[in-house]
């Protein structure tokens, strides 16, 4: 069975999304950015886009591999979620959640929560399937709770507001805590956790893919879409290729993403010192000593990357005008508000998502919940760039997004990247709107490919910005640029 697939790949080119605030434990983030620096002198563990295609789709690329695919009745049904805890009143949109199982004989099975649009919305709204990175971070904490989700959790961690501008007003959305491990799926194989890597995620998403579309059949002719931030960069467009490759009359996908290693870390620190973050002496260093371009390393390059991020200080370096997190205990009484994201959010999140009874209404497994899990990760591409390439000339529409605050994967490292790509301009540079106010600007090339700025957002573009996500989002869904008028 080959699932009924697909629109348009969308991009977010945050490759960390995680707030500087969390101390407990390393977020999507600072993960990544750990990821990015090792990746430079560990080599033998960083596979090539060629060999990670071939490694996923076999050496005959005539040859369809099946997925397993489970019985799914009544599943749907059991899936159903009364209510949260502590949601507010008025609800008028369907939610799940619960496991999907990518591998019975592991035992290995993916949680995901589901919100579909308002019941007195149009019943064409597509579905979008949302992927956090890391790798190892949760989609439901980050994306559903403090992004896109319909809900934010309030500072007193027991309760929720309604989040008005969540995308599940124009769309029907998954969340998916993937690889196994994260959040709250698991694997009752412990060394799946120590085999994770980009081969093992792409293969498990696409098989929840189609298992879920069995368990909820009514998407099957759906427009999908995928979305994402942070190491989903490489997930979404891996996914994206996974489903051309297994569906042979596909013409729609979706996508996000980190794209090529030694080009972001190029953009990261011309952007830190264009931003006064950085010394003329320290920028002079970084230019002098590191190759990017041959991704290259050296001591006197690890010295000055290491002053520069130095010399940056105590700030939110996903979103370098925010302010930080300087009180993270729980406040009772107090209710947020989606026009002012709360820097200290994911304490409040990760406390919410620990009481058992909403995890009973979320039919997950009693565990302790955390946003982010280590792992090893036993293969990755130091490039996403050609099968990005690949995608476009299948014929699908991508777009890729940036929020101009972000200090850690900025605009800079964006257009670096797609630059190497060497597309021609269909639609030049201008500005567009949302609300009166200039939202972004956008720049469409040819080929099916746009990037999207967006203005006043950091790496968490949904949760700095909502307005002006959802005003993007809606035209990415309608397949037009996003309004060049007021």
């Amino acid at each position: 069975m080959k699932p009924v697939l697909y629109s348009c790949l969308l991009f977010s080119f945050w490759l960390l999304s995680f707030l500087s605030f969390c101390e407990a434990a390393d977020g999507q983030g600072e993960i990544l950015h750990k990821l990015l620096m090792s990746g430079r002198s560990e080599k033998s563990r960083i596979s090539s886009s060629r060999s990670w295609a071939a490694g996923l789709h076999g050496s005959n690329p005539a040859t369809y591999s099946p997925v397993s695919i489970e019985p799914q009745d009544g599943k749907m049904e059991a899936d159903e979620i009364d209510a949260l805890p502590g949601q507010p009143d008025g609800i008028d949109f369907d939610q799940y959640a619960g496991y999907v199982t990518v591998d019975q004989k592991a035992g290995r099975a993916l949680f995901y929560y589901f919100v579909e649009s308002p019941r007195n919305s149009s019943s064409n709204n597509p579905l979008i399937l949302w992927l956090n990175g890391g790798p190892g971070c949760s989609s439901l904490g980050y994306g559903a709770m403090s992004e896109l989700g319909p809900f934010r959790v309030n500072s007193d961690g027991q309760t929720l507001f309604r989040n008005d501008f969540a995308w599940n007003n124009v769309a029907n959305v998954i969340f998916l805590e993937s690889p196994a491990g994260v959040g709250f799926s698991y694997s009752n194989t412990s060394s799946d956790y120590d085999n994770a890597g980009d081969t093992t995620t792409a293969i498990d998403t696409y098989t929840f893919l189609v298992n879920w579309l069995e368990r909820f059949p009514q998407y099957k002719s759906t427009d999908f879409f995928i979305a994402g931030e942070s190491y989903a960069g490489h997930y979404v467009p891996q996914l994206a290729s996974t489903i051309l490759y297994n569906n042979e009359n596909t013409n729609q996908t979706v996508g996000n993403g980190l794209l090529d290693d030694a080009i972001t870390l190029r953009g990261i620190y011309d952007n830190f010192w264009t931003h006064a973050l950085n010394s003329d002496e320290t920028y002079k260093g970084i230019h002098k000593y590191c190759d990017f371009a041959n991704d290259t390393v050296s001591e006197k390059c690890f010295e000055f990357t290491g002053q520069a991020d130095d010399e940056i200080g105590d700030i939110d370096i996903y979103n370098i005008y925010a302010p930080i997190c300087l009180d993270s205990s729980l406040k009772s009484g107090s209710h947020g508000s989606v026009h002012d994201f709360d820097p200290c959010t994911d304490y409040y999140v990760e406390n919410y998502l620990n009481i058992p009874e909403v995890q009973k209404a979320l039919h997950a497994n009693q565990t302790e919940w955390t946003h982010c899990r280590y792992y090893a990760w036993t293969d990755r591409p130091p490039t996403i760039l050609p099968i990005l390439k690949n995608i476009i000339e299948s014929g699908v529409s991508v777009w890729i997004y940036s929020g101009d605050n972000d200090g850690r994967v900025p605009v800079a490292a964006t257009r670096y990247s797609l630059n190497m790509l060497k597309l021609g301009v269909k639609k030049g540079w201008h500005g567009w709107y949302s609300e009166k106010e200039v939202g972004g600007y956008v720049v469409e090339y040819e080929g099916g490919l746009s990037l999207v700025t967006v203005r006043g957002a950091g790496h968490l573009v949904p949760s700095n910005q909502p307005q002006r996500a959802l005003t993007f989002i809606s035209s990415f869904l309608q397949g037009t640029l996003p309004p060049s008028t007021p």
